[in-house]
């Protein structure tokens, strides 16, 4: 019994010392009122992943349930969350988009490149053969599909309008 009460002030504590330090942190980097972010672009695994693994040659997908059970519609969207995933969170608080669209997304419109993709794919990592055993897009091959998008970004918007968004975007 004196075990089971010890664990629980354990995670009562543990609980508190989290709340806290959200309530601390929460908003610690803000943009200065002047300042404004016109696209975010995310490349990363799992974590920042919004669908570009929604394919059939890749293990790591979680386009089915109960992944998106928290998410608008109760959906699954490819995001490797019941809900969204930081970089939807990202976008939302810039006040740039709600979501942040896959870059794969067969339903991705060129319009939606003017704000930011993720290129993350779930699975990957830093070491090579990481994404070639998940059948995943591995870190060159988001950066070539980063590559590829800025060309997109030219031929939609002009040289100078693209280079004006590499300055400014928030590349993660």
């Amino acid at each position: 019994m004196v075990a089971v009460h010890g664990r629980e002030r354990v995670w009562k504590v543990f609980g508190v010392v989290i709340i806290l330090l959200w309530w601390k942190t929460e908003g610690l980097v803000k943009l200065p009122e002047n300042a404004t972010v016109p696209a975010v672009f995310v490349l990363g695994d799992s974590i920042m992943d919004t669908g570009n693994n929604n394919n059939p040659t890749t293990m790591d997908r979680c386009n089915y349930r109960p992944y998106g059970k928290d998410f608008e519609g109760g959906i699954p969207t490819g995001r490797f969350s019941n809900g969204k995933v930081p970089s939807d969170l990202i976008v939302e608080e810039l006040g740039i988009k709600e979501l942040l669209p896959a870059y794969l997304d067969p339903n991705l419109q060129s319009q939606d490149l003017l704000t930011g993709v993720s290129f993350a794919s779930g699975g990957t990592g830093y070491d090579p053969l990481t994404p070639k055993l998940a059948a995943v897009i591995s870190l060159p091959d988001q950066l070539e599909l980063l590559r590829q998008c800025k060309e997109k970004l030219k031929a939609l918007v002009g040289e100078e309008r693209s280079d004006y968004m590499d300055e400014l975007g928030q590349f993660l």
